[in-house]
This record gives C-alpha cells, structure tokens and sequence, in this order.
C-alpha cells in the first residue's frame, strides 16, 4: 500500500521500483475538486520477474490521503481496506476449502513523507498510530533531492525521534544470521543505516557519458536515480523485492493477522456464551443451544488447544536454539 499526500512523487516512484507504467491513464483533478477530495483506493495487478522468480504482486494506492481542507478521516479508508482484507481471509481459512485461498493482505505500506517540513507532521502520526498494528509501515522521505546530505541526515533522525517518542511500531528488519556471508552482513547494515528511506523516483532516461540511466536533470547537474550516493532508490527496491520480500509476509501472517485473528475468535466466543447464557436463563435444558453455538463453543476450545500446542512448541524451538548457540560457543572456545 502507497499512502502520502498528492504531489510527493508517489506514481512516478512506483514506476520506477517496478518498471511500469501504472498510472498512463489517471487524470489529475483540479484544485477546487479537491476542497472535498476524498480517500479512495485504487488496486493496480502486475507481474514482475526477480531473479528469474516471476512474482504477481498488487499495488494499493490512496488517491485523495491528505487532499481535502479536513483530513481528520484520511486514515480510515486505509485502516478498513486493510482490515477488510484480514476479515476476507479469515473467512476463507475458516471454509471447507483452504487449499486455493487468495492472499490480498497488505503486507507492506509505504508510507511518504514531504521533504519540506522539519519531522513528521501530525496527520502523518494519527495515521501510522492507527496503521502500525495491522501493517509493516516503511517511511519513506519524498523528492530527496530537494534536500542537501545534511538536511537528509537531520530529517531523518527527527522522524525516527517523532516514531520513538509516540511509540510507533515500525517494520523492524530481522537480525542476520550467524552463518550469512559478509556481504549479507554489511548490505543489511546499510539498510537498517537508511531507515528512513530517502528516495528520488523518475522514468526519464538520460545519456551520461554514453551511458544511460534513470534520473532528473538540472541546470546544475543530474541526480542519478540509483546512485546510492543521490538516493536510497536501490535500498528500497532491494528490501521490497529482494531481501525482504519474504519476512514482510511472515510478520503479517505471524504478528498482524494473528491479532486481528485473535480479536476476531474472541469476539465469536464471546457472542457465543452470551448466547448461550441467554439460552440457559430463559430455558434451563442443554437441548435449546443452537448447533450453531455448539460449533462455535467447538472452534474456540479447538483453537485454543492449538494455541497450547503453539506455544509449546514455540518455547521448545527457543530453548533447542539456545542449546545451539551454547555448543556453537563452546566450539568456538575449543
């Protein structure tokens, strides 16, 4: 998911990661239609080939976030989509066929932040207050090339200031393993380094001393798209593709989902004793339980053994690593 006000390069950085063209036919609205602008989302499908991988992935954007005079209600366009999204799963992992379920969970939400200000702005936290329990948020810092290297610098430490000081839960990239090679190590030093991302997007190509690349030109010079020197464009498409593809995914499917799973199986049982309750107090024989309560009493102590067995195994995995990393100890003493 693409969320950020308009104007900030959110297309044309899409297209760039991607190298599509999502947006050929969208037409820009004029400046008293946005007086009353609001959220709306737009789903764009694509494919891409990685590394001989072709993946199918979904873009959501929010045309109209931040738009209108009153943007009190911004938020809330994204929070139900995502949320819309969980609740269609839920329902499909709870039929008789689970085999084929469709994934459209919002793994990842990038989330823009304009250059011109000093740290985040209020809207920017209501919103990622409101979204950090339920998706992977990555900031990214808009049109960085507006910006010198040391403007850079203290916008960012701002915004991770801002972040901590609200305690915003951010994507938090995994620890590297003890058996990754030293380029691994040192590319996801650099990464976590960047957070937040400061990015330049453009699909003009431009010949620079005969060769071609992807970047803006200026009367004073060229900004290099993926110059790691002008911007952290190949950081980001690295993370969202490459190196991370996979664990945005586990987090949603293992943190995110399994607390909105958690509310939602809560709230069944609860409704379920009620009615139940409801049942007892106005007729004292077991017989006037629906079946349908019956079933739903069924699910939640069925899921709730499973979680017992979850945890269990959970605590066995940690202390078998414990165990691993004590004998990997003693064979470096040794």
């Amino acid at each position: 998911m693409v969320v950020g006000e308009s104007g900030l390069g959110k297309s044309t950085l899409i297209n760039s990661l991607f190298l599509e063209d999502l947006y050929k036919n969208r037409k820009i609205p004029e400046v008293s239609d946005r007086i009353q602008k609001t959220t709306t989302i737009e789903k764009k499908t694509m494919e891409i080939e990685e590394r001989g991988v072709k993946l199918r992935l979904t873009v959501i954007d929010t045309p109209g976030f931040g738009d209108a005079v009153n943007c009190e209600d911004s938020w809330k366009v994204c929070t139900n989509y995502i949320d819309e999204q969980f609740r269609q799963y839920f329902t499909d992992e709870s039929g008789l066929n689970r085999r084929n379920i469709q994934d459209n969970r919002v793994h990842c939400c990038l989330y823009f932040v304009p250059p011109w200000g000093h740290s985040l702005r209020q809207m920017d936290l209501e919103l990622m207050k409101r979204l950090h329990r339920k998706v992977n948020i990555v900031v990214v810092i808009a049109k960085a090339d507006t910006l010198t290297s040391s403007e850079v610098a203290k916008l960012k430490k701002n915004i991770l200031n801002d972040i901590r000081d609200n305690d915003i839960q951010m994507y938090e990239f995994p620890e590297c393993d003890s058996d990754e090679d030293e380029e691994f190590k040192q590319q996801d030093r650099e990464l976590k380094a960047s957070i937040p991302f400061a990015v330049v997007g453009s699909n003009t190509t431009l010949e620079i001393a005969g060769k071609k690349i992807r970047g803006r030109q200026y009367p004073w010079g060229v900004v290099d798209v993926e110059n790691p020197k002008h911007s952290d464009f190949i950081k980001l498409r690295t993370m969202l593709i490459s190196t991370h593809m996979q664990d945005l995914k586990d987090v949603t499917e293992d943190v995110h989902y399994e607390n909105f799973r958690a509310q939602c199986i809560s709230q069944i049982s609860q409704h379920a004793r009620e009615r139940g309750k409801l049942k007892r107090d106005s007729a004292p024989y077991e017989s006037d339980i629906t079946e349908t309560d019956r079933l739903l009493i069924q699910k939640d102590e069925e899921i709730r053994r499973m979680q017992e067995m979850l945890k269990q195994m959970q605590e066995k995995l940690k202390v078998d690593a414990q165990d691993n990393n004590k004998k990997h100890e003693s064979i470096i003493d040794v």
